[in-house]
């Protein structure tokens, strides 16, 4: 009998849905390593192997088989996705264009030594698109910005999804929100086509526009948008919350209650960027890695609490997700801050911080990027992260997130 490797329920799905990897054929008890292979669209070739023991009538299954070492070990039934690493180091797995999949090629080779002898193989087709929801590129006013609508007349939750101060227009979380049932408006704000890499200014009018435009869809539900974002957009996300009434809900993910890096001006008001001082951080003379995490001054300093969004005084429901192995800043302290105050007024908040878990929290089975190149800062800079404990956190924080906005929307 062949050797042969499926994925069910389907070798096509969408990048965040969980998959059965199965091999058949082998003899009892046979001594394989399974490898997963993706070239990314810069050419970048990312892999992770593990070494199995086949069961005894000659099969695996990833969701009872467990790995006996390699790139992990235990039953781990994604861990060859979540453990797709570069050899060249400090390189992110990420999606440009999510009109195309990414494609795993599954392969199952003899014994667990080099991986000479292919058995059999198969590819598996990740994508960030659901079947029949909608791509829009908006220039509308000033925005620069995507829409992402999902298939039928609605009507559906608005999010607006934020990303870093990486900058760009970064698609990939809006796109998995459209195929997963909400309108998803991936907007950029600064270092994409016109927008400087570092503005001197943020302007809160230009998210308002943003929730005016999301407002305006008709397929939009008319109780009010939904806000997430990452790092410096999940401040933008919290103050977008605190002073735009349209705001209903927002999720800070590895974010702070203060406002970061950039002011940010708001209708008669400006809140200044927490202070901060480049010359504290530290590189590895090992790594050359820069360490960002003691920039910033001490923000239970009366001093700094001018930089404070003042998330009491919104009405919105709030989410704050962190991992307690941030190494890019002190994300978990930061959000305590911001729900504390929250507290202290009588609002209930949901908080999760994550063992484990570094910076880059992004949908489930993408895998950790402990370090990588910082588009803005041109430094390659720690992110921080485990593993296996960031990616259970990916897919736990996904269905929070999502249950959320369900909740609130």
């Amino acid at each position: 009998m062949a050797v042969q490797v499926t994925v069910l329920p389907s070798p096509r799905c969408l990048f965040d849905d969980p998959v059965q990897i199965c091999v058949t054929g082998l003899l009892p008890q046979q001594a394989v390593t399974l490898r997963a292979c993706l070239v990314d669209e810069g050419g970048e070739l990312f892999q992770a192997h593990a070494r199995y023991r086949a069961g005894s009538s000659g099969e695996l299954d990833l969701t009872r088989s467990p790995a006996l070492g390699g790139s992990f070990s235990g039953v781990e039934p994604m861990g060859l996705l979540w453990s797709l690493r570069s050899k060249t180091p400090y390189k992110r797995l990420a999606k440009r264009n999510v009109l195309t999949p990414f494609c795993v090629d599954l392969e199952v080779y003899e014994g667990h030594g080099e991986m000479s002898r292919l058995l059999g193989k198969c590819t598996h087709e990740r994508s960030f698109l659901g079947e029949g929801v909608k791509r829009i590129s908006v220039r509308e006013g000033r925005l620069k910005a995507t829409l992402f609508l999902p298939p039928g007349p609605g009507p559906f939750p608005g999010l607006i999804d934020l990303y870093g101060s990486g900058g760009g227009l970064v698609e990939y979380r809006a796109s998995l929100l459209a195929s997963r049932g909400f309108v998803a408006l991936a907007l950029a704000y600064m270092a994409f086509e016109d927008l400087p890499a570092m503005p001197e200014i943020l302007e809160l009018d230009y998210f308002e526009e943003a929730v005016h435009f999301l407002q305006k869809q008709q397929q939009v539900k008319d109780t009010g948008i939904g806000v997430l974002g990452l790092s410096k957009g999940a401040d933008l996300a919290l103050s977008m919350a605190t002073f735009l009434p349209g705001i209903k809900a927002a999720v800070s993910i590895s974010g702070s209650g203060f406002n970061s890096f950039i002011p940010l001006r708001g209708d008669g008001f400006i809140i200044p960027p927490h202070p901060y001082d480049l010359g504290r951080m530290k590189t590895s003379e090992e790594s050359d890695l820069v360490d960002f995490s003691d920039i910033l001054d001490d923000h239970r300093d009366p001093a700094t609490w001018h930089c404070r969004i003042p998330v009491e005084r919104s009405l919105a429901k709030f989410l704050f997700l962190s991992g307690l192995d941030d190494m890019n800043w002190k994300s978990d302290l930061y959000c305590q801050d911001a729900v504390q105050r929250l507290q202290h007024c009588g609002r209930k908040v949901e908080f999760c911080s994550y063992s484990g878990a570094g910076h880059l929290l992004e949908p489930p089975y993408l895998p950790l990027c402990q370090a990588s190149i910082h588009k803005v800062l041109g430094l390659f800079v720690q992110w921080g992260g485990q593993w296996r404990e960031h990616a259970k956190a990916q897919e736990d924080a996904w269905h929070r997130i999502q249950a959320f906005f369900w909740q609130h929307l």
